[in-house]
């Protein structure tokens, strides 16, 4: 008797699960069948520079006066730089601006098969230099704040260890610095790339190649479980209009140039030449003790591409004597997304953005910008493989809009 009301109790639970699921999967229908707001850019900004492929935003002050000393921001170059402002009530360059600062961001477009032979020189010492330039002339500050994620932390801490008299101060955010480390597959996986053989083969690495290997750091969350997730939270209009702007984001990777992506894996990932000390561009030696000007260094603790083992090394490695580290519980992209971010992450950043952009800043920048820029060393002796000649080739450097 016992067993047969347990039959029906499970049989009772059964019949009101699917109808749960049938209710939530009607509504589903209703919500993928009318139209959604999956806009990004939630931020209003205007374009204030464009060279080549690339183009210079300013986004619009949300107080009167906003601090003097601009923030310009780097993203990197395998995705679209607006995952920090993905929508209004998830924007960390909102939080920027309600601190009162004035904020510039470089968005890297998506480079062409003319843009093959670009160099990370190219990059740093012509693009970053060009954008840096204006921000500076715009602002009437000698030096302004860089705040640099992921790859583009990378490109300004060398930007910065090149051109300290340019900078005021340096913020890097989920940044890889150290790249030999074990605690993530890609740092293991780079390793064992062949990275002549895929430019030889595809000239620009193609962003669905690179974004297939980002996926497969972790297939069971990225492959399986968030559309397990999804089909959970069909019904919610919210949560499907974030999820399809986060797939919109994921696959919205440009391209890699070629000769950058081959010098990028070779000297930082599979040469490690940053920390070490060895790693030069344009005949200079990026010299990481170059780096004195206040730095913050933010990282987040489940991390899986970028883990922190990558990023803590950078503030031992500078000669900073204002270092501050902040590390958050959280991954790579939940540093810009969770709501946690909005609440608790974004502030702390853009608290100390704004603390070090204040009007009393503005003396310390200029005395920061007599200094000498590095001099040129001598080349160390040349590698197995000779670079390209095509590969020198400088960015133009025409001016495009300016406002």
């Amino acid at each position: 008797m016992g067993s047969v009301n347990g039959m029906e109790q499970m049989a009772e639970v059964l019949a009101n699960r699917t109808v749960k699921f049938q209710e939530r999967v009607l509504k589903g229908i209703d919500v993928l069948t009318t139209p959604l707001d999956t806009t990004s850019n939630a931020t209003p900004k205007d374009e204030v520079l464009a060279v080549d492929r690339w183009k210079l935003y300013r986004y619009r002050p949300l107080v009167e006066k906003p601090a003097p000393v601009p923030v310009l921001i780097f993203y990197a170059l395998v995705n679209r730089y607006y995952m920090i402002d993905i929508q209004p009530d998830r924007s960390m360059v909102k939080k920027f601006l309600e601190a009162g600062l004035d904020v510039y961001v470089v968005d890297w477009g998506h480079p062409s098969r003319g843009d093959r032979y670009l160099t990370m020189e190219d990059y740093i010492d012509g693009y970053m230099n060009q954008a840096v330039d204006y921000v500076r002339r715009r602002s009437g500050q000698e030096a302004i704040t860089l705040y640099g994620i992921c790859q583009g932390g990378t490109f300004s801490t060398i930007y910065t260890a090149l051109h300290p008299e340019k900078v005021s101060n340096l913020a890097i955010m989920v940044t890889p610095i150290d790249f030999h480390t074990d605690t993530g597959l890609l740092n293991v996986w780079s390793q064992h790339l062949d990275p002549d053989r895929m430019v030889e083969t595809f000239g620009n690495v193609p962003g669905d190649f690179m974004n297939v290997g980002f996926l497969l750091l972790n297939p069971l969350r990225l492959i399986y479980q968030k559309y397990i997730d999804f089909v959970d939270h069909v019904d919610n209009r919210d949560f499907v209009a974030n999820f399809v702007r986060m797939e919109k984001w994921i696959f919205d990777s440009p391209a890699q140039a070629g000769e950058a992506y081959k010098q990028f894996i070779k000297s930082c990932y599979q040469e490690n030449r940053l920390i070490k000390g060895e790693l030069e561009l344009g005949g200079r030696r990026v010299d990481l003790q170059q780096i004195t000007q206040p730095v913050l260094n933010v990282f987040g603790e489940k991390d899986h591409l970028v883990p922190p083992a990558c990023s803590r090394p950078f503030t031992d490695l500078v000669a900073s004597e204002d270092k501050t580290v902040l590390s958050f519980p959280t991954g790579h992209i939940g540093l810009f997304t969770s709501s946690r971010s909005q609440k608790e992450y974004a502030p702390k950043i853009a608290g100390w953005l704004a603390e070090h952009c204040r009007p009393q800043q503005t003396k310390a920048v200029s005395e920061t910008a007599t200094r000498k820029p590095l001099t040129k060393t001598k080349k160390a002796a040349p590698g197995p493989t000779k670079k390209p000649a095509t590969a020198a080739r400088r960015p133009a450097t025409k001016k495009g809009k300016g406002r």
